[in-house]
Parts: C-alpha cells; structure tokens; sequence
C-alpha cells in the first residue's frame, strides 16, 4: 500500500486527490510562517538579533497565527471542513477537553 493510500485510510478522506491538497495546505502554511518569521523579528527588534526570550516569544505567539494560517490555506484548497476538524481535535488535546471522534 502507497504513503497517499495510508494517509487517506488515516485521515478518512475520499480520494488521493484530497491527500494531496491537504499535504499541500500544510506546506504552504508551514513555508508561510517561515517567510514571515524573520522580518517580524527584524521589525519587532529593530534589525539586530533578537534575545533567547525573543525566539521563545514568537513561538509562543506563532502557534495561533499557524493555526489561522492552516485555516486560511485550508479553505483556499477546498479542505476547509477537514482542517476544521483538525483544528478541534488539536484544541481538544491541548486543553484537555472531551476527545472527538476522528
């Protein structure tokens, strides 16, 4: 059985077609927030470097932006409704909620 054939049996989606955008959404989104981390940086710091505490900042404030991010390019790929599950079960095992059906 191929890698897309697994990951469709996994996530429970209808076809390899969707395996594949939704593999794309998560590469735009994570290549997305690379491109923007260090000009936000630069901005935030004034060009130099920024501090240890600088880094771990943004990583905290990353988390939430990523998940807009997911969203966005979710709905721009027509998985919208497969990313919004994601999105609630990720919240769910965070905060240690009721678990969702996957």
């Amino acid at each position: 059985m191929s890698i897309l054939k697994k990951l469709q049996a996994r996530w429970k989606v209808g076809s390899v077609t969707q395996v594949l955008l939704i593999l794309l959404t998560f590469a735009c989104t994570g290549t997305t927030v690379v491109y923007i981390s260090k000009p936000l940086l630069q901005m935030v710091f004034d060009g130099g470097p920024p501090p240890w505490w600088g880094r771990v900042l943004y990583y905290i404030v990353i988390l939430p932006v990523y998940n807009v991010f997911l969203l966005a390019f979710g709905f721009l790929f027509g998985q919208f409704s497969f990313f919004w599950a994601f999105e609630k079960r990720l919240l769910s095992r965070i905060t240690g909620g009721p678990r969702q059906q996957q």
